[in-house]
């Protein structure tokens, strides 16, 4: 794994200087949804600090299996069902598939009542117009006045929201064995995130969640600060947790 790590790195410092950017501007979520805490563990001695997971249900078995991991953090990446809200607030330290005011508002009453501070949360957009992903619909978004209207609606309502404070933006591109066939995803992203910052003048939008695995060269091209990478340090995923 120590590895798998180093060639990870490797890539996100070639990607990085290729744009003509410090390798320090990206960081690396290692993507442990369906493995076990024992791996967690390895990838922590081989420097992963932040982790993200899919599913509270599996998150809530394993993190306290590393609550002595000093500075680990936890990212939510998979979609969140309102009545997980409570104990996605509990669990995790950032939620980055937030695409609804509802969610939103849930997310906050939860750190209200829990006495936490402002749930740290990303705003996941498909920007892509693929039926398959999760997300604020944002596809189109930079052509068509009325949908660019709609996202800037949401994302102005959702930065009110008490308890919450938005931190970026996040996406998932369709999967591809080409990757500079996504590169218009990544792009599209970053240009609604510079849209969308002087929306939110009390949140600063300085993530940008997108890159996995196949594709974290182009998206690092396209202005990406944050990597999700599973399987190129994992390995292939075993069946799901229970």
């Amino acid at each position: 794994m120590k590895q798998a790590i180093a060639r990870i790195e490797q890539r996100i410092q070639q990607a990085t200087q290729a744009a003509g950017r410090q390798s320090s501007d990206v960081t690396l979520v290692g993507v442990s949804k369906t493995h076990p805490a024992e791996l967690v563990h390895a990838a922590y001695a081989a420097g992963v600090r932040i982790f993200g997971e899919n599913r509270v249900q599996e998150a809530e078995e394993k993190i306290p299996r590393c609550a002595e991991l000093a500075g680990i953090e936890w990212h939510l990446i998979g979609h969140l069902q309102r009545n997980k809200a409570k104990k996605a607030v509990m669990l995790f330290d950032v939620i980055q598939s937030v695409d609804s005011l509802a969610l939103a508002q849930a997310l906050g009453r939860h750190a209200i009542e829990l006495g936490r501070a402002p749930v740290r949360i990303l705003l996941q957009c498909n920007v892509s117009g693929e039926d398959t992903k999760e997300g604020i619909a944002a596809h189109g978004w930079e052509t068509d006045p009325q949908i660019r209207a709609e996202v800037v609606a949401v994302v102005r309502a959702i930065g009110e929201v008490a308890g919450v404070r938005i931190e970026g933006l996040m996406t998932v591109a369709p999967y591809s064995d080409e990757p500079e066939s996504v590169r218009g995803v990544f792009r599209s992203l970053r240009l609604l995130r510079d849209a969308l910052q002087p929306e939110l003048p009390n949140h600063q939008l300085a993530t940008l969640s997108m890159g996995m695995s196949g594709d974290i060269d182009v998206a690092i091209g396209e202005g990406s600060t944050m990597v999700r990478v599973g399987r190129a340090i994992f390995g292939e995923r075993p069946a799901a947790m229970p």
